[in-house]
């Protein structure tokens, strides 16, 4: 079996997330991180219709575990974008209000997220 398209990039993320930290790149690795955390939750399972909350079931049992979504390139584009659009829509927010090295920091962290859409 194969490995989906967003499990091949979570696990080059976290292979750059090693990268940035033994390198001290602190935006980069916070940035990685986010994206690992937004593709974990694209993977979730969504509640069958009939369900409000999950069952509590004891910690190692298994009982709760149920297989995760597997994401496709369209998936993973829109998660990807989804990231790089917030950060810019922040970065235009903080140059209007006068805040340009905190809007630069931003646009910065919106780089390193499009490094991963090619």
């Amino acid at each position: 079996m194969t490995q989906d398209v967003g499990t091949q990039l979570k696990a080059r993320l976290r292979e750059d997330l090693l990268v940035a930290m033994k390198a001290r790149r602190s935006v980069e690795a916070q940035v990685i991180r986010t994206l690992v955390a937004a593709l974990d939750n694209a993977e979730a399972p969504p509640l069958p219709a009939d369900q409000t909350v999950y069952v509590q079931h004891a910690f190692g049992s298994g009982g709760a575990e149920v297989p995760r979504l597997q994401l496709h390139e369209a998936d993973v584009r829109r998660i990807l974008m989804a990231e790089i659009a917030e950060r810019e829509q922040a970065a235009a927010g903080m140059t209007d209000l006068g805040q340009h090295e905190h809007a630069a920091a931003l646009r910065e962290e919106a780089e390193v997220a499009r490094r991963y859409l090619g």
